[in-house]
């Protein structure tokens, strides 16, 4: 039998001065008030209560036993009402991991919102370029694009397609000009990243479709978005990022985007949780929080604004 329904059992007992007075309390019959009696009893070794005719009686052994299952059973409860708490109402720390260039662009902007809304939730906020473990690094809710890797067992919402932008500043296309084909791109001076993969040239997509490399002119390089971001906004050069790292630059007018017509890649971002089942009210509320944000996730949001 189960040991902790044996230890409220005989509690019950002894609460109510019979077997009888348990089960009826219990809703259950004497039989098995007994036998869970018995089984505590058999477990331990030892017996808990003196039986006779008349009356019931704790034994010395029984007596240090009840005190420290009551405090147990009582800890039991109180922390089955603390999370039945949690559950109802969002409250406690919401550990939160993004991706750098949409957390710091993006996730910033919308957090304040949640916050006023549900102020007994602390956020912890990660943002970072390294991919992390949701479950073995403890956190509640990621936000990831799609070529970062994450735990297929986990729930996966796709909050928008990231459109991969070409920009300049106003200032430099005045003083440089503007590409007018993706060979001309080359003619400039670009601001990239250091990774290797886009360190000598920038990806677009050819006439037949496939993907093509474009050999291009390094003036500033960094592992850094906002960097290059800023470096943008000076008029250091072009700059090749995704929608949601430049949009607001570009409808601000800050930015202005360059070959348009040409399609330079794609990025679906999603929002990733552990599980469906059982959410705590701090990350029900903010997975609906977000949902509620991008209502139309087949799209790019960062350049309808």
């Amino acid at each position: 039998m189960d040991r902790l329904q044996s230890m409220r059992v005989f509690a019950k007992v002894v609460e109510q001065g019979s077997f009888a007075g348990a089960a009826k309390a219990l809703d259950i019959s004497n039989a098995v008030v007994t036998r869970h009696v018995a089984d505590l009893e058999e477990h331990l070794g030892t017996r808990l209560l003196n039986r006779t005719t008349r009356r019931l009686s704790l034994t010395e052994t029984g007596h240090a036993y009840l005190e420290r299952v009551t405090q147990i059973l009582q800890e039991i409860d109180d922390a089955e009402a603390i999370a039945s708490s949690h559950a109802r109402k969002p409250s406690g720390t919401l550990r939160i991991y993004s991706l750098l260039g949409f957390g710091q662009l993006q996730l910033a902007q919308l957090l304040p919102a949640y916050a006023a809304q549900y102020p007994e939730v602390t956020l912890d906020v990660t943002v970072s370029d390294r991919t992390v473990d949701l479950v073995e690094d403890r956190f509640d809710v990621g936000f990831f694009v799609d070529f970062q890797k994450f735990d297929a067992s986990m729930v996966a919402r796709q909050l928008g397609v990231s459109e991969i932008v070409l920009c300049a500043s106003p200032q430099y296309v005045k003083k440089h000009g503007a590409p007018r084909t993706r060979e001309d791109i080359s003619k400039h001076a670009c601001l990239n990243f250091s990774y290797e993969q886009v360190r000598h040239g920038w990806p677009a997509r050819g006439e037949n479709g496939e993907m093509i490399q474009i050999p291009i002119t390094n003036k500033v390089i960094s592992n850094n978005g906002d960097l290059l971001r800023q470096c943008a906004l000076a008029g250091m050069g072009i700059v090749l990022r995704p929608s949601f790292a430049l949009g607001d630059d570009l409808a601000a007018g800050r930015l202005v985007r360059l070959l348009p017509q040409h399609e330079l890649g794609k990025l679906s971002v999603v929002m990733v949780y552990p599980s469906r089942r059982l959410l705590s009210a701090k990350v029900r509320t903010f997975v609906d929080f977000i949902t509620k944000q991008y209502p139309r996730p087949d799209t790019d949001p960062w350049l309808q604004k």
